[in-house]
């Protein structure tokens, strides 16, 4: 399975780019990257901060013929971003509920999903937020980057090209 990629320089949010495209095409899945987000959101609407070197990026894909239920997809969702992280960082990565990863207690990681229903076809909207190079000030709630941690920089391309990669092969899975 190829998933079809959306590159921009600077979209409101990905999610909401995805959503877009939904409504405007007919493809069952797809991957939207941005190097800026101005509006980027969180759980219970809260905003995401966007800084230019992190990653901001959404999946989309039909619930058409998947038999998973929702919350297991988003366990699935968490695991599929934990395993990318843990290409890089080999100690231990936090699951927390319902939609952050965590190292060594900060957030590095957070994840949304939507649905949106399209002419009775349902669709899931995976928006995927990874601190890669600053980590935004969030009050109460420490957060970090990998290339703090890892105290080296990353390419951003590769990155997401590796989780491209693990969403196609774990979406073959879903679909088959």
């Amino acid at each position: 399975m190829k998933i079809k990629t959306f590159r921009f320089k600077k979209v409101n949010s990905t999610n909401n780019t995805a959503i877009r495209i939904i409504k405007k095409t007919n493809l069952n899945y797809g991957m939207i990257t941005s190097e800026m987000q101005n509006n980027g959101r969180g759980q219970y609407g809260k905003k995401w901060i966007s800084y230019k070197g992190n990653l901001f990026i959404s999946f989309f894909y039909s619930l058409e013929k998947i038999d998973v239920a929702l919350k297991q997809l988003t366990k699935i969702n968490c695991l599929l971003v934990k395993k990318l992280l843990s290409f890089y960082y080999k100690k231990k990565i936090i699951l927390k509920k319902p939609n952050d990863l965590l190292i060594n207690r900060k957030k590095i990681c957070g994840i949304l999903q939507e649905t949106l229903i399209k002419l009775d076809k349902k669709f899931l909207i995976v928006g995927i937020g990874i601190n890669l190079i600053k980590s935004p000030y969030i009050r109460n709630y420490p957060t970090t980057n990998l290339s703090e941690i890892m105290n080296k920089v990353f390419k951003k391309k590769e990155i997401e090209n590796k989780l491209k990669k693990i969403f196609e092969m774990k979406l073959v899975k879903l679909y088959n």
